[in-house]
């Protein structure tokens, strides 16, 4: 014994019996198939005069629904509140009644034979009560699916139409002490349909259950035939439709039957609600399809009470329904307990890491990763594409990327003198963008300009323009040596780099184009406060009709025609005093007069445009969580809330038809500044040394486009996003490098992933699952993986013509995606808590972690970190940015280096670490060993 005790390990390591007896169970799981999900159906036995009847009373399938006081309809989901008490009297019943694993059963009165043969033999019933249990057990089942006959007129007409629809009311009128004459012919009149019936089959509610979903069925009630009760717990070896049994057509594997003498039917009810709630438990269900005795079932119920939580009375209200939580917590955390797998491996760790490992690197190798896990998924990156929820994701990344080109096309053409310019932008977009979206490894990612890159473009014009260079011929020779050396970082692995990047940089560079998206959004709204001035000497009186005057046009140049055919009338015939403004109008006169200044207020009506823009897609966005309508149309509003927002906002400034700005695109198809053409040529117009040199600036344009690329590249892959195609670190930036030689030789900008629309791309693309459990609120599957969205996004940038959309209209899109990508950063959570007191703040799994001050500092510096960016971006220091970002990684880098070698010191001197690791090792040893011993498979 003792050689087997446990309780000589650490406390970390120590289990109950009832673990360790499951950890047999449930421990050696790998090769065997998922359990299904359980559908719960509790029937209670209803007693009107001397009718019998099995009527549902409650179902679970995550959650407890219960049928309403009256019948009419079924309550809220809600979290099942069972009395401890119920618990223990569940466990006893077990332990005192049948229960029949594995039984082969294909009919109900089969089953009841069985259970009933069994009782008999186990001398828990006398054979006298055989017909009398099974004419208990087979009675019809009304389900609450069955509307009552007087509900309403047409159920009237319905019911009145065909005798088999009452025949399922039908109940054999019977005395409590069951005569025998009708017992013997109960079977007769009695058994259950086989097959399911089409109110079965046209239930609406099968579209909240998994397809391959199995039933539990618990039946419980009093009679007063009984001296003590009648329990059996039954797991049939195949699932078997029992026809009428359950509410929807869905295969039993389990059956719970608790009859018990008259004056408890409170106890039983509570009973069948626990073990109803711990069949749609996830481990518990597990462990009813795997056990292998009453013994196993009981060890069960014992780590249900170890983990339950009890709630003094007095302290709630028992009468409260608890609402599901938004998010249910996984139970693989109470799984892991009892694999034995993860017990060999609890004292390692499951930390993120790059794209490839450092001890992985070799020549090529990451790029070869790349393309062998990406090429598999080709083809379905294409298919997966066809969904209505990516007509929704193209019209929103258009929207960004047009506007983006538009905005950075007009900075480029300012800062070069039209040598790159909004056109230049718009095929530049179009080029890289198609390009990438086709042979990257990761297309959701959206390529775009950015600010560091607009800021070099200006510095090297402003250069070559002092020292008589010539700047697109230098831009060439820049981009062709910078494509060389990011074919040289993808040759080597650099990326690897990457699994050095801490959380900390990775929110500073987030959190910092996010904050640059929102401030240029206000920035521009503000300017057009500016350029559109409010008129402050308005008045009121200005727009009346009684101060100004009607003056007439020269009567020997105007000959005004009326309604009727063939008349005219000379302008001096009217009394142009009298005329209202519209009609002073109408016949070309003019007003004049001080209290005529009307002036349109182009400023106020753009900010209405902006914000309402901002606001109705934040509102449409929330509206697949409200209470109104159907889900799939609350989800299509939310898919769409975007293009809606914009379509209701242009439609309002096409009513309201005031000249505000409005986005122009380009429509001629030639370069911005005139005498360049399409393609620059590489030689001819500078020294033969500035081929050479070039190389030197091309290094830290590398280093932004690595950086940039590679950051954007982390976040789009986070694991929260649940990608499952996996990643293109090498591949991404190879296509990144020729992209660059191609748009330099084009006189085209260059590219490179852009963080927030790359988020807001994946967040229009989020996939959650469409049938839950009443009451559990949808879960994220992942996003919708595949090319065709960035594709169609960059074919229509390139022929975009014609567009007009407000620019505040715009703008309020910006500013979505800007606050929207706020949503997934940790920093921005942080950042609110500091504003917030403790008792407000929410139940973040770090603040149990770590003492609230720290936060604050940890959250303090980060803000400090980026007020310096935040002032660096604006001058041209800017371009230093990716490379501060690179110090850090390599200082992070030097850090795990140095912790990495002391731990091998102290594995060589014998100290910690190590004894944990043999201590669980010992541990899976003895315990296959005494299985082993025992005879266990």
């Amino acid at each position: 014994t003792a050689l087997f005790s446990i309780t000589s390990l650490p406390v970390h390591l120590a289990v109950s019996p009832a673990a360790e007896r499951l950890r047999y169970i449930l421990g050696d799981d790998e090769e065997t198939m998922p359990t299904p999900t359980l559908f719960t159906e509790m029937d209670t036995l209803q007693h009107e005069g001397d009718e019998l009847e099995w009527r549902e009373s409650a179902r679970w399938v995550k959650f407890e629904e219960k049928v309403e006081e009256g019948g009419e309809r079924w309550s809220k989901p809600h979290v099942s509140t069972l009395s401890l008490h119920s618990l223990f009297e569940l466990r006893t019943c077990l332990q005192t009644g049948t229960v029949l694993l594995d039984l082969e059963g294909y009919s109900l009165p089969q089953i009841v034979d069985d259970i009933i043969e069994r009782q008999i033999e186990e001398g828990l019933i006398g054979p006298e009560l055989r017909d009398k249990i099974s004419f208990v057990l087979l009675r019809k089942h009304r389900h609450q699916t069955k509307k009552p006959i007087h509900r309403s007129f047409a159920d009237l007409g319905k019911s009145g139409s065909g005798g088999s629809e009452c025949s399922i009311f039908k109940t054999v009128p019977v005395s409590p002490s069951i005569p025998t004459h009708i017992v013997h012919n109960s079977r007769s009149m009695n058994d259950i349909a086989e097959s399911p019936s089409t109110d079965q089959l046209k239930n609406k509610f099968m579209k909240k259950i998994p397809r391959d979903a199995e039933a539990s069925n618990v039946l419980v009630g009093e009679v007063d035939f009984l001296e003590k009760p009648f329990v059996a717990f039954v797991r049939l070896s195949q699932a078997a439709t029992l026809g009428g049994l359950t509410e929807v057509p869905v295969p039993t594997r389990f059956l719970f039957v608790l009859l018990g003498p008259l004056g408890k039917a409170k106890s039983y009810n509570e009973i069948g609600r626990a073990i109803a709630t711990l069949m749609v438990d996830d481990l518990f269900s597990d462990v009813a399809y795997k056990a292998r005795d009453r013994e196993d079932l009981i060890a069960g119920i014992d780590e249900f009470l170890d983990e339950v939580i009890v709630l003094p009375p007095g302290e709630w209200d028992p009468k409260i329904r608890i609402e599901p939580p938004k998010k249910i917590p996984s139970a693989d955390n109470r799984k892991s307990v009892f694999s034995l797998n993860e017990l060999g491996q609890m004292n390692g760790t499951a930390g993120g890491r790059g794209p490839v490992s450092e001890d992985e690197v070799m020549f090529c190798g990451g790029l070869v990763l790349d393309i062998k896990r990406k090429l598999p998924w080709y083809p379905s990156d294409f298919y997966e594409g066809f969904h209505i929820q990516s007509i929704s994701a193209v019209l929103f990344i258009y929207l960004g990327c047009i506007t983006n080109a538009i905005t950075f096309g007009g900075l480029l053409g300012d800062a070069t003198d039209n040598y790159q310019g909004v056109m230049e932008s718009f095929l530049g977009t179009a080029l890289a963008g198609t390009v990438f979206c086709l042979f990257s490894g990761q297309p959701l990612i959206i390529l775009s300009s950015t600010g560091p890159i607009l800021i070099f473009e200006k510095l090297l014009y402003e250069f070559s323009k002092n020292n008589g260079i010539d700047y697109m011929e230098l831009r060439l020779w820049i981009g062709m040596h910078s494509c060389v050396q990011c074919i040289f970082l993808v040759a080597t692995d650099a990326s690897y780099i990457i699994k050095y990047m801490t959380r900390f940089t990775e929110e500073g560079f987030s959190s910092l184009i996010s904050f640059i998206f929102i401030s240029d959004a206000i920035k521009k709204m503000v300017g057009a406060f500016k350029y559109y001035p409010i008129n402050i000497d308005f008045k009121p009186d200005y727009v009346t009709a009684y101060k100004c005057e009607c003056l007439a046009p020269d009567p020997s140049k105007f000959i005004l025609g009326v309604e009727h055919v063939g008349t005219s009338l000379n302008v001096t015939a009217l009394d142009w005093t009298q005329l209202s403004k519209k009609e002073c109008v109408k016949y070309g006169g003019s007003l004049v007069g001080k209290s005529c200044k009307y002036v349109p207020d182009l400023a106020l009506m753009s900010f209405i445009l902006f914000f309402g823009t901002y606001t109705m897609t934040v509102t449409l966005k929330k509206f697949k969580f409200s209470r109104y309508f159907p889900t799939k149309l609350r989800k299509l509003i939310s898919d769409f809330s975007i293009f809606m927002s914009i379509m209701t906002f242009v439609g309002l400034d096409m009513l309201i038809g005031l000249q505000t700005p409005k986005l122009i695109v380009p429509t001629d198809f030639k370069p911005t500044r005139a005498g360049r053409g399409w393609f620059v040529m590489p030689f001819g117009k500078n020294p033969w040394w500035v081929y050479v040199a070039s190389s030197v600036p091309a290094l830290l344009v590398t280093i932004l486009i690595f950086m940039d690329q590679q950051i954007s590249a982390v976040i789009v892959n986070r694991k929260e996003n649940k990608l499952k195609k996996g990643c293109g670190y090498h591949l991404d930036l190879l296509w990144v490098g020729v992209l660059m030689v191609a748009c330099s030789f084009m006189g085209l900008p260059w590219y490179v992933a852009a963080t927030v629309i790359s988020i807001a791309h994946i967040d229009s693309l989020k996939m959650e699952s469409e049938s839950s459990a009443p009451g559990e609120q949808p879960q994220f599957l992942g996003v919708r993986e595949q090319r065709l969205t960035g594709i169609l996004v960059f074919v229509l940038t390139g022929v975009s013509i014609f567009l007009f959309i407000p620019m505040p209209v715009l703008y309020g899109v910006f500013l979505y995606m800007g606050v929207a990508s706020l949503g997934g950063i940790q920093f921005w959570d942080r950042i609110k808590l500091i504003m917030m007191p403790a008792k407000h703040q929410p139940d973040f799994s770090y603040l149990r972690h770590v003492p609230l001050r720290r936060v604050h500092l940890f959250t303090l510096v980060q803000i400090v970190c980026l007020a310096v960016l935040w002032i660096l971006k604006s001058t041209f220091l800017a371009i230093i940015f990716p490379v501060m970002i690179l110090g850090l990684m390599v200082k992070e880098k030097k850090k795990k280096e140095d912790e990495k070698k002391n731990t091998k010191k102290d594995k060589k001197k014998g100290k910690g670490g190590d004894d944990s690791e043999d201590v669980s090792v010992l541990v899976v040893r003895l315990l296959k060993e005494r299985r082993r011993l025992l005879g266990l498979k």
